[in-house]
């Protein structure tokens, strides 16, 4: 399956439900959540039967029944076909094995952090710690009740991953913080210069910039295979 067609992480977690048992789509969303799956898929209710009607269309899955339950209205059952489990096979390996180019939208933040004064760098850092740390908190809580209800790391190992990234990112926050409010930071004369002196709202191109749209491309590109 081409690679745009695995983009969703929500169509895989249907799938993987669907190679359980067969499920109506509200029941594949609520196992999700009941099992905690909703913190490392986002699980949008409005795009769920989106993506069920595309995995039908890719015959990754097909329709097996209909019923109703009350006055509620009809509900289609899906089942995974051979093409579906064969594609979650496919799909699970790819994402394990190939590591991905992802643009966090924290990482282009700091890519631009010289647009915005140091000091008020430091401040917004500050309290992005502070959000990260009541996610590191909440992340652990929900980990000790997992753990309480017996259920094996096997199943939770995506929690345990987030919350080495959280820890990760908060050490990363504070010594950034740290660096910047010290003046440790290379770079912080010229940052102080462009966002405390005359030149108000422009922000000119740096030195070091400068010095790459200067340098040929076919330069770095050796330089790069130099380091490698």
């Amino acid at each position: 399956m081409a690679r745009k067609s695995r983009s969703n992480p929500l169509a895989l977690a249907v799938l993987v439900c669907l190679g359980e048992r067969p499920m109506h789509p509200y029941e594949a969303a609520t196992v999700l959540r009941q099992r905690y799956k909703h913190e490392s898929v986002r699980l949008n209710y409005g795009s769920l039967y989106a993506v069920v009607d595309s995995l039908e269309r890719r015959g990754l899955i097909e329709a097996q029944e209909t019923e109703r339950a009350g006055r509620l209205p009809e509900r289609t059952i899906y089942r995974l076909t051979d093409k579906g489990s064969a594609e979650i096979q496919d799909w699970l390996t790819e994402l394990i094995s190939v590591p991905t180019k992802e643009y966090p939208a924290f990482v282009a933040a700091l890519s631009f952090l010289p647009a915005l004064p140091p000091d008020t760098v430091i401040a917004l850092l500050t309290e992005r710690a502070v959000c990260l740390e009541v996610e590191l908190a909440a992340a652990r809580g929900v980990r000790e009740y997992i753990e309480k209800l017996g259920l094996p790391r096997l199943f939770w190992v995506e929690n345990e991953f987030s919350q080495v990234l959280k820890e990760a990112e908060i050490d990363f926050v504070h010594r950034l913080a740290e660096d910047i409010a010290s003046g440790n930071l290379e770079g912080m004369d010229w940052w102080r210069q462009v966002r405390y002196g005359d030149r108000g709202a422009l922000l000119p191109p740096s030195p070091w910039h400068q010095r790459l749209v200067e340098e040929p491309v076919g330069k770095r590109s050796e330089d790069v295979e130099e380091v490698l």
